[in-house]
């Protein structure tokens, strides 16, 4: 274990040296590849023929633009690194090309709770916000929310008058002046609405049979409504007695199968925005009934094959008029329009159906779900309940994204609560209190460029506040050193731009020469070269290509890794040296870094074998010490246990001896020897191995002489024994050297 160890050091030492080698030889202009840590992309940057493509290649992408900075031969794609390579190159850091998006608040004006009846409240900061983004790096936008108190609210209620709500009709008729009473507890500004709907007036859903269309309840006694699908009975208005008075003349009516059209009325209510009157304020869309809904595709039943349209169709009277032409909505559109209104359904239902329209609150944004008793008698304890979770929840969403742009979330709701949102997703907060601020941390990342800048807007559902975010993408480098005719481009042969010589964007290249310039500068036409040193004629020269070949003049052009300009190889990619004979793309890579270019572990891996190696060996010598502790302590209980027995037979045949032949007994125990008492003799001696036992046996023979006069025999079964118990010689501290044999009778030495 000892020679592993020192091999293991000896290793760590070469090692830690070969490093040190490696470093001291390392070529300064040699390139190295830097991971960066906070790069949440995968992958590294990789070189680039241009400052614009260099930067939308790799988020961690930098171009140099220092004049001469690639040396003779070298690409120019060498100019497109990490910040740190180049860097380490020799670039210096005002000659580093690195756009980075950013964020420009525009508009900001401070959370407020306005006037008392929540008019004119602040709840959403900022207002608006430029931000600039660089394909494959993420800006975050820290978003301010603060529930304002007594905010305005409009409430829309929204009735089956089917037949069996008959009685909740009754109780609906003074509801007006109550819920008044109870929202205004909680705002002073509040306007209440009606309207009702039955079912599409066409066969099955209602008998068409004309006595049955101007009477479709079952006696003809009391009264009935025709059928109807929608109804807009009252604008919102702050008028309690207009409310009872308008739905007091309302009347139930009947159709023949269960669901009902109750879709139909709430994507028209969500439409029709002028006829109902709809604020900019909370919007509350109160949804009564104690039966299911039909959706779309049940209109093919009634022969309906057009789909919903999506657009108003009240007429004079307040009536959803083109019913019979377009199928019910499904619960995608009517989730949409809810949302695209900025309304909070609440769907208040019986218990026979309450479980349906849990399953459907789930799938519309902001909705809540109350149980509704036979009567409706509990409507507006219902709906004060609703009102109060929605009001404290808040949800932050987004428009619809252009392509490229994706967008997380992660909100900030106040204390420990922390919730991370998945890419797409919207911010939350729950149980929200009355002037408390909660923050949301949007995080924008741009995979592509958009062609012309874009507004984004964000709200929190069931607010009016807006923020308009500007979203605009950084996909060109913005150098400054950009000459026309540049002196440095073989006097003015060529355009600088960047560092290279090149055509700036306002001066294109040729469509034939574009392909050309992609990956090698662009010159004037007819002139080539890095720095367009020799023109289109001379390219044909044998003297020129025999600059790009080997010493005998055979072989491809550069190696085949680059063109032959001017007498001199312009490497592509990774190729460098006169000929582009050296090249890093075929090094074998982990993780975009170069092997080799990567932190050594070798100092780190020998550490731990040395570590764990004398840990095992701890181990195991503990493990044996312990062993033998334990084991000495057992034989020492039992060799004390037969010897006591031993002694009190062997007392009394000395007194009996004394007693017959009038002798002094014996004493019952030998002194132990003098070698035992000054502890010669541990448990540990036998760690000396062979050399140890042969000193113990020689220690016995001489005890077994000095005390009986006996030589020491060999026991066949074991090691050296002494002939006789009374010369059992022992250990310092009363520990046993011999074990007793019970089938010879004599004691066998450990």
């Amino acid at each position: 274990m000892v020679a592993l160890s020192m091999v293991l050091v000896f290793l760590l030492i070469l090692s830690t040296s070969k490093s040190e080698l490696d470093v001291k030889i390392s070529s300064p202009g040699e390139a190295t590849e830097w991971g960066d840590p906070d790069l949440s992309l995968p992958g590294s940057c990789q070189p680039a023929p241009s400052c614009k493509k260099c930067i939308l290649s790799h988020p961690s992408c930098a171009w140099c633009k220092q004049l001469n900075f690639t040396a003779s031969g070298e690409a120019e794609e060498r100019r497109c690194a990490s910040r740190e390579e180049l860097l380490a190159r020799g670039c210096p850091p005002g000659e580093l090309e690195e756009p980075r998006g950013q964020q420009e608040v525009l508009q900001d004006q401070p959370l407020s709770q306005g006037s008392r009846g929540g008019e004119g409240a602040i709840q959403l900061a900022p207002q608006r916000v430029r931000v600039t983004l660089r394909p494959g790096e993420p800006q975050q936008l820290q978003v301010r929310f603060l529930r304002a108190e007594g905010y305005p609210v409009d409430l829309y209620y929204l009735m089956d008058l089917s037949y069996s709500m008959k009685d909740d009709l009754e109780f609906v008729r003074q509801l007006g002046h109550a819920l008044l009473v109870r929202l205004q507890e909680v705002t002073q500004s509040v306007r209440i609405g009606f309207g009702s709907f039955v079912d599409k007036t066409v066969l099955p859903f209602v008998s068409t049979v004309p006595s049955k269309l101007r009477h479709p309840c079952p006696t003809r006694l009391e009264r009935c409504q025709p059928p109807f699908s929608f109804h807009h009975v009252l604008s919102l208005t702050g008028d309690a007695k207009a409310f009872e008075r308008e739905v007091g003349r309302q009347s139930v009516s009947g159709n023949l199968d269960s669901p009902e059209g109750g879709f139909d009325a709430i994507l028209q209510a969500a439409l029709c925005q002028e006829q109902i009157g709809w604020r900019n304020v909370s919007r509350l869309l109160v949804f009564t009934s104690d039966d299911t809904f039909h959706t779309a595709g049940d209109g093919k039943l009634g022969g309906i094959f057009m789909p919903s349209d999506g657009h108003c169709h009240l007429d004079s009277n307040g009536l959803y008029s083109r019913s019979p032409e377009f199928d019910y909505p499904s619960v995608g559109q009517v989730a949409q329009a809810l949302s695209a209104a900025n309304i909070q359904p609440i769907f208040a239902v019986t218990s026979a159906t309450l479980p349906v329209y849990q399953e459907l609150s789930k799938l519309i944004p902001k909705s809540a779900v109350g149980e509704l008793s036979e009567n409706s008698s509990n409507v507006v304890q219902l709906i004060m309940d609703a009102y109060n979770s929605l009001s404290s929840t808040v949800t932050l969403e987004h428009s619809p994204l252009p392509p490229g742009i994706h967008i997380s979330y992660q909100s900030q709701c106040g204390g420990h609560e922390k919730r991370a949102g998945e890419p797409g997703d919207r911010g939350q907060c729950n149980h929200v209190r009355i002037n408390q601020t909660v923050n949301f941390l949007v995080t924008f990342q741009a995979t592509r460029c958009l062609s012309e800048p874009h507004l984004l807007r964000f709200r929190a559902l069931g607010f009016s506040e807006e923020l308009t975010v500007e979203l605009h993408t950084l996909c060109d480098c913005n150098c400054n050193d950009t000459q026309l005719q540049a002196p440095h481009c073989s006097d003015g042969h060529g355009h600088l731009q960047c560092g290279v010589c090149s055509f700036p964007d306002m001066l294109r290249p040729p469509p034939h020469q574009d392909a050309l310039c992609s990956s090698t500068p662009c010159c004037n036409p007819g002139r080539l070269g890095r720095l367009c040193e020799c023109s289109e004629a001379e390219l044909s020269s044998p003297d020129l290509e025999s600059g790009c070949r080997g010493p005998n003049g055979t072989g491809p052009l550069c190696s085949g890794k680059g063109r032959c300009q001017c007498g001199r190889c312009s490497c592509t990619g990774q190729s460098s040296g006169r000929l582009c004979e050296c090249d890093d793309a075929s090094c074998e890579r982990h993780e975009g870094i170069l092997c080799g270019e990567g932190a050594d572990h070798t100092q780190a891996i020998v550490l731990g074998c040395v570590g764990g190696i004398v840990a095992v060996g701890l181990g195991l010598v503990l493990a044996y010490r312990l062993s033998v502790e334990i084991y000495d302590r057992r034989e020492y209980i039992r060799f004390e246990k037969e010897r006591q027995q031993l002694s009190w037979k062997q007392k009394s045949s000395l007194q009996k001896r004394h007693h017959d032949h009038h002798q002094p007994p014996l004493p019952s125990s030998r002194k132990p020897s003098s070698l035992t008492r000054v502890g010669l003799l541990t448990p540990g001696f036998s760690l000396l191995g062979g050399w140890g036992e042969l000193g113990l046996w020689v220690y016995q023979a001489a005890a077994c002489w000095a005390t009986n006069g006996h030589l020491l025999r060999r026991h066949p079964r074991g090691p050296a024994s002494c002939c006789n118990l009374a010369s059992l010689p022992l250990r310092s501290g009363g520990h046993p050297i011999h074990k007793y044999n019970k089938e010879s009778s004599d004691y066998r030495s450990r």
